[in-house]
């Protein structure tokens, strides 16, 4: 379900061009953007021409709160205009312009594309560089998706239960500069505030059924099989109360020592209903599922770079056991197994289905943050491993893309997820100033 959002829309003209045009243009584009799902569009419905009217719009769109701004370029018009909607909104900007009319005796009737010019280069030289643009009839629904990435940031609760796994530092982030950028607290919770949280037996004992019912539990106990269930409704009931939308677990060493079991099963369970749940206390994994699921990813999977094979090019993305467990391939033995943690691991195990992947990494380093993005395609293979794992091939040799991980100091988690979903992160990335590696 993609994130919700609401955008202004502007139409600017000057008079001297073929505002009469422009102006039934105008009407044909805002019946086609109500078609969009999940955008709430607030329209300035006459042209905008006149200093005083851009004013007026602007506190109009600031008072509905806007995500971000759509300027429509009816056709060249003052300069002034674009500047006094973004001093008063302050949002990401789309520049739209118009493709040229046929002339009629003589004269240019829009100049859209010069107008877009003016506008991109007086944001510019003002020192705005969060603006987009696009030529022709349509949005780009991809700047739109951006836009969705930049809301469900700053409308999200994140939180973290315990804190990042011992040793992995590189997972690290500086929780006061991630609310700079993005608008992000996040909320610390204790890893007895799950264990010890009560849940209702009715629904411990659904949850069991549930989960015999998708994995084959042959290969664990009882006891197991119900902490499992009962960890599962912990979970959701501890998500609920909290009201969180992502959550980073410290799911190692103390859940098998302490609770029993590894929580990997129940957060497979759990993200096939949509819940972001992160290992090793990934904060920025988190952020980078809850990327993909608002631009309409479905079941995004936190993933090791566990193997590359030079010779057959390809790789491996394994994690031990947590993908969404409706992403299984449909042809192995999906099962639960109890392979590390001394046989408290309690990890969900199966291969996932081939299909083209798009991978994302939000990642920190010390005054910066960029975005990992890549494309893949997962191949068939037999299940010969315990976890979660897909096989995938790149584009580039599986050297190069392991070779841009390692290089540029990549975390080792990247979220994955089934689909074409790259673009609207360079969209993102630009308006945030942020560094891409592809």
């Amino acid at each position: 379900m993609k994130q919700e959002i609401k955008v202004g829309v502007v139409c600017v003209a000057r008079k001297t061009f073929d505002y009469k045009a422009a102006e039934e243009i105008y009407f044909q584009i805002k019946n086609d953007l109500k078609k969009i799902e999940k955008v709430e569009w607030h329209f300035i419905d006459h042209l905008v021409i006149e200093i005083n009217e851009a004013q007026q719009a602007a506190a109009y769109l600031t008072a509905k709160q806007v995500d971000a701004l759509v300027c429509i370029s009816g056709t060249f018009a003052l300069g002034h205009l674009i500047l006094e909607l973004n001093k008063k909104i302050q949002r990401p900007i789309l520049l739209w312009g118009l493709e040229e009319l046929p002339y009629d005796g003589g004269k240019i009737r829009l100049n859209s594309v010069c107008g877009i010019n003016l506008n991109s280069s007086n944001l510019y030289k003002a020192g705005v560089k969060n603006y987009h643009v696009v030529i022709g009839k349509e949005i780009d629904v991809d700047w739109l998706d951006a836009i969705r990435i930049l809301k469900v940031f700053s409308s999200s609760h994140i939180g973290i239960i315990g804190y990042r796994a011992k040793g992995f530092l590189n997972l690290d982030v500086d929780e006061l500069d991630l609310y700079r950028e993005l608008g992000i607290l996040i909320d610390h919770y204790e890893l007895n505030e799950v264990f010890s949280l009560e849940v209702n037996h009715v629904q411990v004992n659904e949850r069991r059924e549930q989960i015999q019912t998708i994995f084959d539990v042959s290969g664990i106990s009882e006891e197991q099989l119900n902490l499992v269930a009962s960890l599962t409704a912990k979970f959701e009931k501890f998500l609920e109360q909290n009201q969180l939308d992502a959550l980073a677990i410290r799911c190692w060493p103390e859940f098998a020592n302490n609770y029993g079991i590894s929580p990997c099963a129940a957060m497979s369970f759990l993200q096939m209903e949509n819940k972001i749940l992160t290992c090793e206390g990934d904060i920025l994994g988190s952020l980078s599922m809850l990327a993909h699921q608002a631009i309409g990813g479905k079941n995004p999977f936190l993933s090791d770079f566990s193997q590359v094979d030079f010779n057959e090019d390809f790789g491996l993305l394994w994690h031990c056991g947590v993908a969404a467990c409706n992403l299984w391939d449909g042809v192995c033995n999906r099962s639960l197994d109890t392979y590390f943690a001394g046989g408290k691991g309690v990890t969900a195990d199966f291969v996932m289905k081939p299909g083209d992947l798009s991978m994302l990494r939000i990642d920190y380093t010390p005054g910066e943050y960029r975005l990992f993005l890549q494309k893949a395609e997962g191949i068939p293979m037999e299940k010969e491993l315990k976890g979660t794992y897909v096989k995938v091939e790149f584009q580039d040799h599986v050297r190069e893309v392991l070779n841009k991980i390692i290089q540029n100091g990549i975390a080792h988690h990247i979220s994955v997820v089934y689909g074409d979903f790259i673009r609207p992160f360079e969209i993102f990335a630009k308006i945030k100033g942020w560094k891409v590696i592809k």
